[in-house]
């Protein structure tokens, strides 16, 4: 199974924040929309970082409330690891394990198109996993 394979299932709507916009406003965003990450993006779809809750949770414990008002860009991280879409689950789940971060953004030819996080990359495993497991009881069953 690919990471086209689970973005064709959820969708690849992105929730993005301009580099410029207060850490209050992406706050506001995690909240409403009850996500972890923010993909922060210049010009058309170009990744320029990603800002997540525990970035603002750091940015809280470091400087204070008084953060809340300055641009994501102080905060989100900057070498953003993404991955395209014919990568494998397997795959990205080893870098998002390896790399200890829970949201992948999709690229294509330098363009965000998706994001997946390390919940959906679980559950499609535990799919392939119980599918196996049936198909072994289903081929037990007739030896």
């Amino acid at each position: 199974m690919t990471v086209a394979a689970i973005l064709q299932a959820k969708g690849r709507s992105v929730q993005t924040i301009a580099p410029g916009e207060r850490i209050s406003d992406a706050v506001d965003i995690l909240a409403q929309k009850r996500i972890g990450a923010l993909v922060v993006v210049e010009k058309v779809d170009r990744i320029a970082g990603i800002v997540s809750e525990r970035d603002v949770i750091r940015a809280l414990s470091e400087s204070g409330t008084g953060v809340l008002d300055a641009p994501i860009s102080t905060i989100m991280t900057r070498n953003v690891v993404t991955c395209d879409e014919s990568e494998t689950i397997d795959s990205v789940m080893g870098r998002m394990t390896r790399g200890r971060f829970r949201h992948l953004p999709v690229e294509v030819a330098g363009r965000l198109v998706g994001i997946i996080s390390i919940g959906d990359v679980v559950k499609v495993r535990i799919e392939q996993v119980e599918r196996e497991a049936e198909d072994m009881r289903a081929y037990i069953a007739t030896v």
